[in-house]
């Protein structure tokens, strides 16, 4: 089992150049444009600068995990015509071998020493829109939330992004959920500073979330190589519906069959295009899109 790296092994990676990037998608419903659209930029930057890609998918949240789901990620990297240099094969290998839950011990090394942080941690079995009632850590049920002060503004380290304020868009968020499972945001960081990540592309949604893991990492030392200029930022536009929301997964119907659904990739190809600003020409296919983004620079 891979562990988190050492201070000198972050140090090395910061001092190596090299760009390392990740899909990492959540297999809690079938993946829409938006992802597919995310995967593609990716790729694209990744490829552009003659990095390393890996697949990382992120299974902790275990009661919407289902089989069809995780085969969808599959199945959409192939249709887009991309690949990947690391991960996992196909949904079996990443059950046997990829699977956050093999890295458990990971996630609770790290929250041991954030608990150790006099006044970070506290337990709570009520909702963060609710009252606090801090409850011993040991607690059953209780999750873990970090104390976030309320001047904090984190530098988003994206240059397209403004500073964030933590305390208003991420109070006191959960590092350990009720059942005793790490919380996205610190196994994100955890995966990324694993995985050697230099690259991290998301959706301009995810401002919050990446402000919040800077903020978080930099609490203890053994996480604290996550920031910059070790870790590039790039926050998408987000593509949204026919009413204008943003396309999500949590919003899907039954039937619906996600971004497959639409038979050809070509609608991605040309979404990708007009987010990057490049001429009609260039989202026609996966050769010219990739052809247009060689040489100049991005506009996000």
């Amino acid at each position: 089992m891979m562990s988190v790296p050492t201070n000198s092994e972050q140090q090395a990676a910061i001092n190596d150049k090299r760009t390392i990037g990740r899909l990492a998608p959540t297999p809690s419903g079938y993946l829409h444009l938006g992802n597919a659209v995310n995967f593609m930029l990716t790729w694209l930057l990744v490829r552009r600068a003659g990095g390393t890609l890996h697949l990382r998918i992120d299974d902790l949240d275990r009661a919407r995990l289902r089989r069809p789901y995780l085969e969808n990620v599959f199945r959409v990297i192939d249709w887009l015509g991309i690949d990947y240099d690391q991960g996992p094969a196909d949904p079996d290998d990443f059950l046997r071998h990829h699977s956050q839950l093999l890295h458990l011990p990971e996630y609770n090394r790290i929250l041991r020493r954030l608990a150790q942080q006099p006044g970070l941690v506290y337990a709570t079995r009520r909702s963060r829109t609710s009252p606090a009632e801090p409850v011993p850590l040991a607690t059953p049920g209780a999750a873990w939330r970090v104390r976030v002060p309320p001047a904090v503004h984190v530098a988003n380290q994206d240059p397209r992004a403004s500073n964030v304020s933590l305390a208003e868009l991420m109070p006191d968020f959960v590092v350990r959920k009720k059942d005793g499972v790490a919380a996205y945001q610190l196994a994100s960081v955890v995966d990324d500073l694993r995985l050697g990540t230099t690259l991290v592309v998301r959706g301009q949604d995810l401002q919050p979330s990446t402000a919040a893991q800077l903020w978080l990492a930099a609490q203890i030392s053994e996480t604290q190589a996550f920031t910059a200029p070790r870790i590039q930022f790039y926050h998408h536009p987000l593509l949204t519906d026919a009413t204008g929301h943003k396309l999500s997964k949590s919003t899907q119907t039954s039937g619906d069959a996600g971004v497959l659904a639409l038979g050809s990739p070509a609608a991605v190809y040309r979404a990708v295009a007009q987010l990057l600003a490049l001429p009609v020409a260039a989202g026609e296919s996966l050769a010219a899109l990739r052809e247009a983004t060689k040489k100049g620079p991005l506009p996000w």
